[in-house]
Protein backbone atom coordinates (compact mmCIF):
# COMPACT_ATOMS: atom_id res chain seq x y z
CA UNK A 1 0.00 0.00 0.00
CA UNK A 2 1.11 3.82 -1.02
CA UNK A 3 2.44 5.36 2.40
CA UNK A 4 1.28 8.90 0.39
CA UNK A 5 -0.54 11.36 2.57
CA UNK A 6 -2.92 14.20 1.49
CA UNK A 7 -1.58 17.84 2.34
CA UNK A 8 -2.28 21.50 1.41
CA UNK A 9 -4.84 23.71 1.68
CA UNK A 10 -7.98 25.62 -0.52
CA UNK A 11 -7.72 28.31 -2.70
CA UNK A 12 -8.04 29.85 -6.42
CA UNK A 13 -6.33 31.90 -8.08
CA UNK A 14 -6.98 34.09 -10.87
CA UNK A 15 -4.30 32.46 -13.56
CA UNK A 16 -6.46 29.64 -13.47
CA UNK A 17 -10.24 31.35 -13.59
CA UNK A 18 -9.46 34.16 -16.05
CA UNK A 19 -12.62 35.42 -18.20
CA UNK A 20 -12.40 33.33 -21.15
CA UNK A 21 -12.06 35.25 -24.95
CA UNK A 22 -14.81 36.77 -26.70
CA UNK A 23 -16.71 33.66 -28.13
CA UNK A 24 -14.75 31.60 -26.69
CA UNK A 25 -16.26 28.59 -24.38
CA UNK A 26 -14.43 29.18 -20.64
CA UNK A 27 -14.54 25.36 -19.44
CA UNK A 28 -16.36 22.45 -21.89
CA UNK A 29 -15.65 20.19 -24.62
CA UNK A 30 -15.45 20.83 -28.31
CA UNK A 31 -15.61 19.10 -31.52
CA UNK A 32 -12.51 20.32 -33.07
CA UNK A 33 -11.17 17.51 -35.79
CA UNK A 34 -7.54 18.57 -37.10
CA UNK A 35 -7.20 18.02 -40.92
CA UNK A 36 -5.00 15.38 -41.31
CA UNK A 37 -3.22 17.32 -44.42
CA UNK A 38 -2.50 20.35 -42.10
CA UNK A 39 0.74 21.37 -41.35
CA UNK A 40 1.95 20.62 -37.73
CA UNK A 41 4.90 22.44 -36.23
CA UNK A 42 5.90 20.34 -33.31
CA UNK A 43 8.43 22.29 -31.13
CA UNK A 44 10.92 19.98 -29.57
CA UNK A 45 10.85 16.83 -31.85
CA UNK A 46 13.78 15.70 -30.86
CA UNK A 47 13.49 15.30 -27.20
CA UNK A 48 11.12 13.11 -24.82
CA UNK A 49 7.71 14.56 -25.56
CA UNK A 50 8.12 15.83 -28.75
CA UNK A 51 9.38 12.57 -30.38
CA UNK A 52 6.11 11.02 -28.73
CA UNK A 53 4.01 13.46 -30.12
CA UNK A 54 5.70 12.84 -33.51
CA UNK A 55 5.17 9.39 -33.37
CA UNK A 56 1.53 9.63 -32.06
CA UNK A 57 0.34 12.57 -34.79
CA UNK A 58 2.72 9.58 -37.84
CA UNK A 59 0.32 7.09 -36.59
CA UNK A 60 -3.28 8.76 -36.74
CA UNK A 61 -2.45 9.99 -40.43
CA UNK A 62 -0.96 13.30 -40.43
CA UNK A 63 0.92 13.99 -43.74
CA UNK A 64 2.84 17.25 -42.76
CA UNK A 65 4.44 17.68 -39.60
CA UNK A 66 7.48 19.52 -39.16
CA UNK A 67 9.81 19.61 -36.46
CA UNK A 68 13.57 21.10 -36.76
CA UNK A 69 16.46 20.49 -34.51
CA UNK A 70 17.84 22.74 -32.75
CA UNK A 71 20.97 23.04 -35.00
CA UNK A 72 18.41 23.89 -37.61
CA UNK A 73 16.66 26.34 -35.56
CA UNK A 74 17.46 27.78 -31.92
CA UNK A 75 14.30 28.77 -30.79
CA UNK A 76 15.45 30.94 -27.78
CA UNK A 77 17.32 33.36 -31.02
CA UNK A 78 13.61 35.24 -31.98
CA UNK A 79 15.00 37.13 -34.96
CA UNK A 80 15.26 33.20 -36.52
CA UNK A 81 11.94 31.89 -34.93
CA UNK A 82 9.67 34.71 -36.80
CA UNK A 83 11.87 33.98 -39.92
CA UNK A 84 11.51 30.64 -40.01
CA UNK A 85 7.23 31.22 -39.30
CA UNK A 86 7.11 33.56 -41.98
CA UNK A 87 8.17 30.77 -44.28
CA UNK A 88 7.18 27.23 -43.35
CA UNK A 89 3.57 28.88 -42.24
CA UNK A 90 2.30 26.13 -39.81
CA UNK A 91 -1.09 25.48 -38.92
CA UNK A 92 -1.19 24.07 -35.51
CA UNK A 93 1.58 24.24 -33.27
CA UNK A 94 2.67 21.45 -30.32
CA UNK A 95 5.01 23.50 -28.12
CA UNK A 96 6.92 21.08 -26.14
CA UNK A 97 10.25 22.22 -26.03
CA UNK A 98 12.00 23.28 -23.23
CA UNK A 99 15.19 23.21 -21.24
CA UNK A 100 14.33 20.44 -19.08
CA UNK A 101 16.10 18.26 -15.95
CA UNK A 102 15.62 16.35 -12.40
CA UNK A 103 16.22 18.46 -9.08
CA UNK A 104 19.63 18.84 -9.19
CA UNK A 105 19.83 20.58 -12.71
CA UNK A 106 17.33 22.56 -11.77
CA UNK A 107 18.64 23.52 -8.22
CA UNK A 108 22.43 24.45 -9.63
CA UNK A 109 21.42 25.86 -13.20
CA UNK A 110 17.95 28.14 -12.34
CA UNK A 111 18.88 31.02 -14.15
CA UNK A 112 19.66 28.97 -17.19
CA UNK A 113 16.31 27.02 -17.13
CA UNK A 114 14.45 30.70 -16.54
CA UNK A 115 16.03 32.22 -19.44
CA UNK A 116 16.00 29.84 -21.75
CA UNK A 117 12.97 28.34 -21.15
CA UNK A 118 11.42 32.06 -21.47
CA UNK A 119 12.69 32.88 -24.64
CA UNK A 120 11.85 29.78 -26.34
CA UNK A 121 7.73 30.11 -25.09
CA UNK A 122 8.10 33.80 -25.94
CA UNK A 123 9.33 33.65 -29.61
CA UNK A 124 7.21 30.55 -30.51
CA UNK A 125 4.17 32.26 -28.92
CA UNK A 126 4.81 35.56 -30.82
CA UNK A 127 5.73 33.90 -34.22
CA UNK A 128 2.46 31.84 -33.61
CA UNK A 129 0.28 34.97 -32.98
CA UNK A 130 1.91 37.33 -36.00
CA UNK A 131 1.12 34.56 -38.74
CA UNK A 132 -2.28 33.04 -37.19
CA UNK A 133 -1.80 30.15 -36.32
CA UNK A 134 -4.98 28.56 -35.41
CA UNK A 135 -4.75 26.22 -33.07
CA UNK A 136 -2.04 25.90 -30.24
CA UNK A 137 -1.26 23.46 -27.66
CA UNK A 138 1.19 25.04 -24.57
CA UNK A 139 2.80 22.29 -22.66
CA UNK A 140 3.33 23.06 -19.02
CA UNK A 141 4.53 20.77 -16.26
CA UNK A 142 3.15 19.86 -12.77
CA UNK A 143 5.62 21.83 -10.71
CA UNK A 144 3.97 25.05 -11.66
CA UNK A 145 1.94 23.90 -8.45
CA UNK A 146 2.20 25.41 -4.85
CA UNK A 147 4.84 22.76 -2.94
CA UNK A 148 2.23 22.15 -0.44
CA UNK A 149 -0.94 22.04 -2.91
CA UNK A 150 -3.73 20.53 -1.98
CA UNK A 151 -3.96 16.60 -3.11
CA UNK A 152 -5.04 15.23 -5.84
CA UNK A 153 -3.70 18.44 -7.35
CA UNK A 154 -6.52 20.78 -9.38
CA UNK A 155 -5.89 23.50 -12.17
CA UNK A 156 -7.52 25.76 -9.92
CA UNK A 157 -4.55 25.89 -7.06
CA UNK A 158 -1.94 27.75 -9.53
CA UNK A 159 -0.63 30.38 -7.59
CA UNK A 160 -2.10 29.58 -4.17
CA UNK A 161 1.49 28.85 -2.39
CA UNK A 162 5.03 28.78 -2.52
CA UNK A 163 6.41 26.45 -5.25
CA UNK A 164 9.28 24.28 -4.51
CA UNK A 165 12.64 26.39 -4.30
CA UNK A 166 14.26 23.64 -6.17
CA UNK A 167 13.08 24.15 -9.33
CA UNK A 168 11.14 27.87 -9.00
CA UNK A 169 12.78 29.09 -11.86
CA UNK A 170 11.31 26.27 -14.32
CA UNK A 171 7.97 26.50 -12.84
CA UNK A 172 7.88 30.29 -13.10
CA UNK A 173 9.09 29.96 -16.55
CA UNK A 174 6.23 27.61 -17.58
CA UNK A 175 3.24 29.81 -15.61
CA UNK A 176 4.34 33.03 -17.91
CA UNK A 177 3.45 30.38 -20.72
CA UNK A 178 0.20 29.64 -19.46
CA UNK A 179 -0.47 33.02 -18.73
CA UNK A 180 0.39 34.55 -22.24
CA UNK A 181 -1.57 31.66 -23.83
CA UNK A 182 -4.69 32.75 -21.49
CA UNK A 183 -3.56 36.35 -22.51
CA UNK A 184 -3.96 35.47 -26.30
CA UNK A 185 -7.33 33.84 -25.95
CA UNK A 186 -8.48 37.32 -24.31
CA UNK A 187 -7.08 40.10 -26.44
CA UNK A 188 -7.31 37.82 -29.70
CA UNK A 189 -9.80 35.34 -29.61
CA UNK A 190 -7.60 32.15 -30.98
CA UNK A 191 -8.58 28.87 -29.43
CA UNK A 192 -5.22 27.91 -27.89
CA UNK A 193 -5.02 25.89 -24.73
CA UNK A 194 -2.30 24.49 -22.26
CA UNK A 195 -1.79 21.22 -20.63
CA UNK A 196 -0.29 20.01 -17.63
CA UNK A 197 2.13 16.88 -17.44
CA UNK A 198 3.12 14.64 -14.51
CA UNK A 199 5.84 13.23 -14.12
CA UNK A 200 6.71 11.71 -17.42
CA UNK A 201 8.99 8.87 -18.94
CA UNK A 202 9.49 6.52 -21.60
CA UNK A 203 11.73 6.05 -24.98
CA UNK A 204 14.00 9.29 -26.10
CA UNK A 205 14.32 10.27 -22.22
CA UNK A 206 17.24 11.46 -20.89
CA UNK A 207 19.83 9.35 -18.79
CA UNK A 208 22.28 11.90 -17.41
CA UNK A 209 23.62 10.82 -14.42
CA UNK A 210 23.25 14.85 -13.09
CA UNK A 211 20.54 16.00 -15.48
CA UNK A 212 18.06 13.36 -15.43
CA UNK A 213 14.57 13.05 -13.28
CA UNK A 214 14.08 10.08 -10.57
CA UNK A 215 12.45 7.09 -13.22
CA UNK A 216 15.74 7.57 -15.87
CA UNK A 217 18.10 7.85 -13.08
CA UNK A 218 16.54 4.94 -11.26
CA UNK A 219 16.71 3.17 -14.33
CA UNK A 220 20.64 3.84 -15.52
CA UNK A 221 21.32 3.57 -11.78
CA UNK A 222 20.04 -0.13 -10.88
CA UNK A 223 21.34 -1.37 -14.23
CA UNK A 224 24.79 -0.20 -13.81
CA UNK A 225 24.45 -1.58 -10.55
CA UNK A 226 23.56 -4.85 -11.38
CA UNK A 227 26.06 -4.95 -14.42
CA UNK A 228 29.17 -4.29 -12.03
CA UNK A 229 27.66 -6.08 -9.02
CA UNK A 230 27.19 -3.90 -6.26
CA UNK A 231 26.25 -4.85 -2.93
CA UNK A 232 24.29 -1.71 -2.44
CA UNK A 233 22.64 1.99 -4.14
CA UNK A 234 22.30 4.74 -2.61
CA UNK A 235 19.73 7.08 -3.51
CA UNK A 236 19.33 10.90 -2.81
CA UNK A 237 16.72 11.37 -0.12
CA UNK A 238 14.60 9.66 2.30
CA UNK A 239 12.17 7.81 -0.50
CA UNK A 240 9.12 8.79 1.22
CA UNK A 241 7.70 11.70 -1.40
CA UNK A 242 5.00 10.56 -3.61
CA UNK A 243 5.19 11.05 -7.25
CA UNK A 244 2.68 10.39 -10.19
CA UNK A 245 3.82 9.38 -13.26
CA UNK A 246 2.51 8.84 -16.98
CA UNK A 247 4.22 7.18 -19.96
CA UNK A 248 5.13 10.01 -22.59
CA UNK A 249 3.44 7.43 -25.39
CA UNK A 250 0.34 8.34 -23.20
CA UNK A 251 0.85 12.17 -22.82
CA UNK A 252 1.47 12.31 -26.47
CA UNK A 253 -2.09 10.52 -27.15
CA UNK A 254 -3.80 13.40 -24.71
CA UNK A 255 -2.46 16.03 -26.69
CA UNK A 256 -3.84 15.31 -29.93
CA UNK A 257 -7.19 14.67 -27.93
CA UNK A 258 -7.32 18.13 -26.21
CA UNK A 259 -6.52 19.73 -29.67
CA UNK A 260 -9.67 18.36 -30.78
CA UNK A 261 -11.63 17.97 -28.03
CA UNK A 262 -11.05 21.17 -25.50
CA UNK A 263 -11.51 24.41 -26.07
CA UNK A 264 -11.02 26.62 -22.23
CA UNK A 265 -9.35 29.04 -20.71
CA UNK A 266 -8.22 26.94 -17.85
CA UNK A 267 -5.32 24.32 -18.57
CA UNK A 268 -5.61 20.58 -18.47
CA UNK A 269 -3.77 18.27 -16.08
CA UNK A 270 -2.66 15.61 -17.57
CA UNK A 271 -1.53 12.37 -15.48
CA UNK A 272 -2.33 9.08 -14.40
CA UNK A 273 -4.37 10.24 -11.46
CA UNK A 274 -2.21 7.46 -9.17
CA UNK A 275 0.59 7.98 -7.16
CA UNK A 276 3.62 6.01 -5.13
CA UNK A 277 6.70 6.85 -3.34
CA UNK A 278 9.97 7.03 -4.49
CA UNK A 279 10.96 4.47 -2.27
CA UNK A 280 8.20 1.85 -3.60
CA UNK A 281 8.86 3.51 -7.62
CA UNK A 282 13.08 2.31 -6.64
CA UNK A 283 11.53 -1.30 -5.43
CA UNK A 284 9.50 -1.39 -8.93
CA UNK A 285 12.48 0.01 -11.01
CA UNK A 286 15.26 -2.96 -9.01
CA UNK A 287 12.89 -5.66 -9.95
CA UNK A 288 12.29 -4.96 -13.68
CA UNK A 289 15.76 -4.34 -14.18
CA UNK A 290 16.76 -7.77 -11.86
CA UNK A 291 18.34 -5.45 -9.55
CA UNK A 292 19.06 -7.97 -6.23
CA UNK A 293 21.34 -5.96 -4.03
CA UNK A 294 20.52 -3.64 -0.92
CA UNK A 295 18.89 -0.26 -1.89
CA UNK A 296 19.58 2.83 0.65
CA UNK A 297 18.96 6.29 1.19
CA UNK A 298 20.52 9.25 1.67
CA UNK A 299 18.42 11.79 3.68
CA UNK A 300 20.73 14.96 3.60
CA UNK A 301 20.05 15.01 0.08
CA UNK A 302 16.78 17.07 -0.99
CA UNK A 303 13.23 15.32 -1.20
CA UNK A 304 11.48 17.85 -3.28
CA UNK A 305 8.04 18.31 -3.15
CA UNK A 306 6.15 15.76 -0.54
CA UNK A 307 3.74 14.91 -3.12
CA UNK A 308 2.57 15.85 -6.46
CA UNK A 309 -0.97 14.12 -7.10
CA UNK A 310 -2.74 15.37 -10.35
CA UNK A 311 -6.62 15.65 -10.02
CA UNK A 312 -7.50 14.79 -13.75
CA UNK A 313 -10.79 14.45 -13.91
CA UNK A 314 -11.35 17.45 -16.56
CA UNK A 315 -9.21 15.37 -18.96
CA UNK A 316 -11.19 12.52 -17.85
CA UNK A 317 -14.54 14.03 -18.50
CA UNK A 318 -13.42 14.43 -22.23
CA UNK A 319 -12.95 10.73 -22.53
CA UNK A 320 -9.45 10.15 -21.85
CA UNK A 321 -7.88 7.10 -20.36
CA UNK A 322 -4.27 5.90 -20.10
CA UNK A 323 -3.53 2.66 -21.66
CA UNK A 324 0.49 2.22 -20.36
CA UNK A 325 0.30 0.39 -16.59
CA UNK A 326 3.50 1.68 -14.50
CA UNK A 327 5.19 -1.50 -14.59
CA UNK A 328 4.86 -2.02 -18.81
CA UNK A 329 5.78 1.09 -19.42
CA UNK A 330 9.08 1.18 -16.81
CA UNK A 331 9.54 -2.63 -18.77
CA UNK A 332 9.83 -1.12 -21.98
CA UNK A 333 11.55 1.90 -21.46
CA UNK A 334 13.99 -0.13 -20.10
CA UNK A 335 14.30 -2.41 -22.99
CA UNK A 336 15.03 0.79 -24.75
CA UNK A 337 17.30 2.05 -22.91
CA UNK A 338 19.49 -1.19 -23.08
CA UNK A 339 19.36 -1.24 -26.38
CA UNK A 340 19.89 2.42 -27.00
CA UNK A 341 22.86 2.03 -24.65
CA UNK A 342 24.21 -0.91 -26.75
CA UNK A 343 23.87 1.07 -30.27
CA UNK A 344 25.28 4.30 -28.61
CA UNK A 345 22.51 6.28 -29.37
CA UNK A 346 21.13 6.90 -25.86
CA UNK A 347 20.55 10.61 -24.99
CA UNK A 348 22.98 12.23 -22.68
Amino acid sequence: MSTCMNVGSDATHPIASAPAACGVATDRSVHHPLDRSARVFVAGKGGLVGSAVWRCLTREGFTDLVGPGSAELDLRERGAVLDWFAAMRPDVVVLAAARVGGIKANATRPAEFLSDNLRIQVNVLDAALKHGVERLLFLGSSCIYPKFAEQPIREEAVLTGPLEPTNDAYAIAKLAGILQVQAVRRQYGLPWISAMPTNLYGPGDNFHPEHSHVLPSLIRRFHEAKESGARQVVNWGSGTPCREFLHVDDLARACLHLLELYDADSPVNVGTGTDLSIRELAELVADVVGYRGSIEWDPTKPNGTPRKLLDVSRLTALGWTPRVALREGIARTYTWYVESRESGTLRH
